[in-house]
């Protein structure tokens, strides 16, 4: 156990010499991510505002929503990982779950009140939840061994090119239509539903997955054949996770230190500008260096993010923040999902991403659920130092699994 816990993980023996393209279906799903990422992320650096502005709902209560809806979606991947598993079939789910969270996007702009953006929250993640695991599973099927990490790094990558490039929507939208919140979120109509067009004409299943036989059944006591090593990445991704609460903080932060509402999508454009331009890199190192030196790098730029946060009284140290949050979610997002998919066996990734996502959603949720009590409570800055805290005790608790090796093996 406390060599898993230190990072020596199998790592494929592709650290050095030339390396071939990825394939084209890599690609595919990242520009796939691409654009339902720039569509949710205007309506999500926008969500805040409306639900604490027009919808009057207090920020405790945002974060419940936050939690609620994140836990909604982990739940929903263990399911459609398993059943992506047990058909041999992914695309049909990921088209499902994408579909779903298009039509969701109207309703925002239409909500009369809270409880429809909670609904229509609920069922985007839900949708997220549907076509993660087996999107997930899906890439590591196409990738080859060895360049696992470069292709999570680069859906990644193309992912918070979304992210951010949703937010620069978001403030030039808001330019253009004097502010008008309500307005601005049909925006986000138009690129969740080219994701959908892209899902259907651009992404393939690999051609051995379309000829195997579906299982006859899906069993529960198939996760009792997940290895040691694949139930402490799980149990180490949930304690990132509660370090990390969920992004809606950042952007009421932002509001919080005096920046004005129409430019408050800033913050997620700095986050995800320095996540996408890190997390490729970051992928690609996963594949030569062993995991805890990336982990323990992504713990600090966490503990430095949040520190940034909590003193925050000004935009730009709130802004510094948000670049260390995206550096923090490069060095650790694509990492994780490469752990997992080397530590799965090939007939139950779906599975096993689902679980880690069933697992990641509920500590996602609780970290949202106290830190939205924290603010409500004791103010912003007591709800980062808290996240802080307990980065900095992950990341001791990290180092203290690497013993020193015996002198001289």
């Amino acid at each position: 156990m406390a060599r898993h816990l230190r990072g020596e993980f199998p790592v494929p023996p592709c650290a050095t010499g030339r390396r071939g393209a990825l394939p084209g279906g890599i690609w595919a799903l990242g520009f796939v991510s691409l654009f339902m990422d720039t569509s949710s992320e205007l309506a999500h650096s926008l969500l805040p505002l409306l639900m604490s502005g027009a919808l009057g709902a207090s920020v405790a209560a945002i974060g419940v929503i936050e939690g609620v809806a994140e836990a909604a979606a982990a739940v929903t991947k263990v399911f459609s990982g398993a059943i992506s598993d047990a058909f041999r079939r992914r695309k049909g789910l990921v088209l499902l779950g994408y579909g779903l969270a298009a039509l969701t996007k109207p309703v925002f702009p239409l909500a009369p009140s809270v409880g429809w953006v909670f609904g229509a929250r609920c069922v985007d993640r839900i949708g997220k939840g549907i076509r993660g695991a087996p999107r997930d599973a899906l890439l590591a099927d196409i990738a080859p061994p060895g360049m696992r990490g470069a292709a999570y790094g680069l859906r990644q990558a193309l992912d918070s090119v979304g992210a951010f490039a949703g937010p620069l929507l978001a403030v030039a939208c808001m330019a253009l239509l004097a502010d008008d919140i309500r307005s601005v979120l049909w925006v986000a109509v138009v690129p969740a539903f080219l994701c959908v067009a892209l899902v259907v004409f651009c992404v393939r299943e690999p051609a051995d997955a379309k000829s195997a036989a579906p299982r006859k059944r899906l069993a529960l006591s198939d996760a009792g054949r997940l290895p040691v090593r694949y139930w402490l990445v799980v149990a180490l991704g949930a304690v990132f996770t509660l370090a990390r609460f969920s992004e809606a903080f950042l952007i009421l932060r932002a509001r919080d230190v005096g920046l004005a509402a129409g430019l408050v999508p800033l913050i997620m454009i700095v986050m995800n500008a320095v996540y996408s331009a890190c997390a490729y890199p970051a992928g690609a190192a996963a594949d030569r260096y062993p995991p805890r030196i990336l982990l323990a790098a992504g713990l600090a730029m966490l503990v430095v993010a949040d520190a940034l946060l909590a003193a925050a009284r000004s935009p730009l140290p709130a802004f510094a923040g948000a670049g260390f949050w995206g550096l923090h979610m490069a060095f650790t997002q694509g990492l994780f999902a490469k752990l997992i998919a080397d530590a799965a066996p090939e007939d139950l990734r779906g599975t096993a991403f689902g679980v880690f996502n069933l697992v990641g959603g509920a500590a996602t949720m609780l970290a949202s659920v106290i830190a939205g009590a924290l603010w409500a409570g004791m103010g912003p800055p007591a709800t980062f130092i808290a996240g802080a805290i307990f980065a900095a005790l992950a990341g001791v608790g990290l180092l203290a699994g690497h013993p020193r090796r015996a002198q001289g093996k």
